[in-house]
């Protein structure tokens, strides 16, 4: 099993440059074997918060069609965030592609100080997906400060539990401890996608990392750089190689 979190450097408010860098970092996942890839939060626009309802997204949005052509072309599972717009209200949400045409959505839920001035938190979208026996389960940025979050996902089974972030400088060691206990905790392996560049004006932390199901640190990218982190499973071990592009 070959997984990917890919370290991105959104423009604000371009959302065709976004989306040529996802494609670009698809193609390369899977060229080096990946069957999944995950982005950071709201990876499409780049996080945002007033401006959001620009740019949300449909359910059934044509943006993400090419999307769908690739997670098919090379038999990925593509992981992409973005503000969505669904029954006429907004979340942060992410989409969950498959190579089969079918699109599941995850919405965050629990959101930090002020993001409930925009965006609804839901748990009624909570999809699961099993990739060779390992079921992964998703989180979105602040749904890890919250305890309880990866707890539901250790109760339902999660083996690989993956947290789409943005995260500032200030904010990633706290996060880093976090993941590290939860994975320590509930012997779940962590990957972690967090931009590298500005994002809402400010800055990010880049550092996306694994923790095996042990809480230890397997791999991460550093904290400028844009990339793919990988990690393959090779019978109970994991390896890790870093990309940078």
């Amino acid at each position: 099993m070959i997984l990917a979190v890919a370290q991105t450097k959104p423009k604000r408010g371009n959302i065709a440059s976004n989306l040529l860098d996802h494609y670009r970092l698809i193609e390369l996942a899977a060229q080096n074997g990946a069957q999944l890839i995950a982005f950071p939060e709201m990876s499409i626009t780049g996080y945002e918060r007033e401006n959001a309802m620009d740019f949300a997204f449909a359910e059934d949005d044509y943006r993400i069609d090419h999307l769908k052509d690739l997670a098919t072309d090379y038999n990925i599972i593509i992981v992409a965030g973005a503000p969505i717009l669904k029954e006429n209200q907004l979340f942060i949400g992410e989409f969950i592609i498959a190579p089969n045409d079918s699109v599941s959505i995850y919405t965050k839920q629990f959101l930090h100080e002020g993001e409930d001035e925009f965006f609804q938190s839901s748990f009624d979208n909570n999809p699961m997906i099993t990739i060779e026996d390992q079921n992964i389960s998703f989180a979105i940025c602040a749904d890890i400060d919250n305890p309880k979050h990866p707890e539901n996902a250790s109760n339902n089974k999660t083996d690989i539990y993956i947290a789409s972030i943005f995260f500032s400088p200030n904010g990633i060691p706290n996060a880093y401890k976090a993941l590290k206990n939860y994975a320590e905790k509930h012997k779940m392996n962590v990957l972690m996608s967090n931009f590298s560049g500005e994002s809402w004006g400010s800055p990010s932390a880049g550092q996306s990392a694994f923790w095996n199901n042990k809480g230890e640190l397997v791999g991460q990218i550093n904290d400028y750089d844009a990339g793919l982190l990988l990690v393959e499973k090779r019978n109970d071990n994991w390896e890790t190689k870093v990309i940078i592009n």
